[in-house]
């Protein structure tokens, strides 16, 4: 039984990601690029408040990161740069979409390659709603957003 489960566990890793809901917090559309080990990666996803009440998207953890945090760009004169930030505002009846150039999750010292046609596992941390478990799906290193199903 235990090599049965080992023998689908490649499977599993394939498998598209799909939305998932905490409370009044929805995700979707949870992706990231292939990247090798030892590099860094980015993460990508919306987030949707279906409440009447704002939260805040206060801090992200993965087990294939030795730390995970969030990003956004920042234009300095004619230069764009990265700048890590404490949160994103998640108003009430609103979507924030986490994508490249603008807030994004930024996966520092991967402890193993991102495998384009694989998922990595990603928790998400709100101020109201708790915690959220999405995996990423992996797309081609180039990729500039999520794949459709089935491609």
């Amino acid at each position: 039984m235990h090599r049965r489960a080992l023998l689908l566990a490649p499977a599993l890793l394939a498998l598209p990601a799909h939305a998932q809901q905490q409370g009044d917090i929805a995700v979707s559309m949870p992706w990231t690029r292939a990247a090798g080990q030892n590099g860094t990666g980015a993460g990508f996803l919306a987030i949707a408040n279906r409440g009447a009440a704002p939260d805040r998207l206060v801090g992200a953890s993965s087990p294939v990161a030795r730390v995970t945090e969030i990003h956004t760009h920042i234009r300095e004169g004619d230069i764009l740069r990265m700048r890590p930030v404490a949160a994103v505002d998640l108003p009430p009846g609103g979507t924030v979409t986490l994508q490249p150039g603008g807030f994004h999750l930024m996966l520092i010292g991967l402890k193993e390659p991102l495998i384009q046609g694989r998922s990595v596992p990603l928790t998400l941390r709100f101020e109201r709603a708790g915690e959220i478990e999405v995996m990423l799906a992996v797309q081609p290193a180039g990729a500039r957003g999520p794949m459709p199903h089935g491609h």
